[in-house]
């Protein structure tokens, strides 16, 4: 193609301009996202109206309410390969499809494993949704913004969280708590189609197909010159960019690392979110006092996503891992000792102090989490990259799940004392450092760069 520039579509884009198509596809994989949080918290907001429905014990609903935990993991993973072979278009669509229609299929169901099951039925599609978003969003982005951008859609779930906080009340107090998921499982139906008629396929995934042509009409809409576009090649690919997977050796330890330090700050995020009002109640605080310390942490991790952002473009991610792995450490050590310490009647000034460290607790974990996703968007390749962000977050449920099923458990081993809570939850700051020592792709700071 004699007078056309020959580049990959990233070498591409870093010599132009953000257009509106590349912001409009952020935009909606954000909405994506938020739709994704709406409909996966909206259980918890409503809890207490469906346990009085069913007539069943906190303890037993506790399956219902992990249940979309334990399909989210292998959602993410199994979906990720489906967007990686099919495409991140068509998987993201039928996966905001899935989660839509199990929201309003849980409307009609009449007890815990009714409900469990349709909850897991959601957690495949809110899994897929995710690991799909962030891939298709990485794609479209220059390597100058994908760092924060990335990390700023890491908050679109606890936004969504946060969203149906504020309406899911209201709409259950109108319309039955049944009446609130059909309402915001029918408005997820209208993403299926704004996804399928805004969003394309990155060049980058088209040309790794040999879908050259398309590949160059999907170019159009943000390159302004004309590009004869190469296959982007990637560090673990062997013989001239041969696709591999997941599970191929040369990701062995990224994987590792990867899996070890998302599944450690899942933990530590889900021991704090989780348990924070129980052994906070235990130690003099009333239930609406708990329950500020635990919002305010929801607040801070959406502030601690972006920082993580800014901090990973300008520094690199590997020192960002290992200052949220030395801090969270600090973090979790000062909580036990403040909480231990507590009197019966704690002072409005210990009660802040408290407050502050679970609100400092909730920036850093969420702050590691973001990180990751930004050094999974870089580190894995093309012919992976959805399944391997999938299968970062499955391990992230691994940790999730054992926070949300164990923690209940150390709270009592210490009987009246959190020493064996805190102590799980410092080992797992610990493991967090698996991300800056483990993972060998990290992406360079601009700092280094210059």
């Amino acid at each position: 193609m004699v007078g056309k520039t020959a580049a990959t579509f990233s070498e591409a884009m870093a010599r132009t301009p953000m257009r509106m198509f590349q912001w409009v596809t952020v935009v909606v994989c954000m909405l994506v996202l938020v739709c994704d949080g709406i409909d996966m918290q909206l259980l918890g907001i409503v809890a207490p109206l469906v346990i009085a429905d069913f007539a069943v014990t906190k303890g037993t609903f506790g399956v219902a309410m992990s249940a979309a935990l334990v399909g989210f993991g292998f959602g993410a993973w199994g979906g990720g390969r489906l967007g990686d072979s099919v495409g991140r278009r068509y998987a993201l669509a039928l996966a905001a499809l899935i989660f839509a229609l199990a929201t309003v299929g849980a409307s009609r169901a009449n007890g815990v494993w009714d409900m469990a099951l349709w909850r897991v039925v959601g957690g495949l599609g809110f899994g897929a949704a995710y690991s799909n978003a962030i891939a298709m969003a990485s794609e479209w982005l220059p390597e100058r913004l994908r760092p924060v951008t990335v990390a700023t859609l890491s908050v679109g779930t606890p936004l969504g969280g946060t969203v149906v906080g504020w309406l899911g009340p209201t709409l259950a107090a109108h319309y039955s708590w049944r009446g609130a998921f059909v309402v915001f499982g029918a408005a997820t139906l209208l993403l299926v189609v704004i996804i399928l008629m805004s969003l394309r396929d990155s060049p980058s995934f088209l040309l790794a197909k040999g879908r050259r042509d398309q590949a160059a009409r999907s170019a159009k809409l943000v390159l302004g010159e004309e590009v004869a576009l190469e296959p982007e090649t990637h560090d673990v690919e062997t013989n001239a960019g041969t696709a591999v997977g997941v599970i191929h050796r040369t990701n062995s330890r990224f994987n590792i690392g990867v899996g070890v330090a998302f599944a450690a700050c899942a933990l530590c995020a889900y021991g704090i979110l989780n348990w924070s009002t129980t052994f906070l109640t235990a130690h003099g605080f009333t239930l609406a006092q708990a329950g500020n310390a635990v919002a305010i942490g929801g607040v801070t991790s959406m502030v601690g996503s972006v920082l993580a952002g800014m901090l990973s473009r300008y520094f690199g991610t590997k020192p960002v891992m290992a200052v949220v792995s030395a801090t969270l450490l600090i973090n979790m050590i000062a909580l036990y000792f403040v909480v231990e310490a507590l009197p019966a009647a704690p002072t409005s000034e210990e009660r802040w102090l408290v407050v502050a460290l679970i609100g400092l607790a909730g920036a850093i974990f969420s702050g590691g989490m973001a990180t990751m996703y930004v050094i999974m968007t870089t580190g894995y390749p093309q012919s992976c990259r959805s399944a391997g962000i999938g299968f970062g977050i499955f391990m992230s449920r691994v940790g999730a799940i054992s926070a949300s099923l164990g923690g209940g458990f150390l709270i009592e081993l210490g009987q009246g004392s959190v020493l064996p809570f805190f102590a799980v939850l410092s080992l797992g700051a610990v493991l967090i450092s698996a991300g800056a020592f483990i993972v060998d792709r990290h992406v360079p700071g601009t700092r280094r760069s210059a």
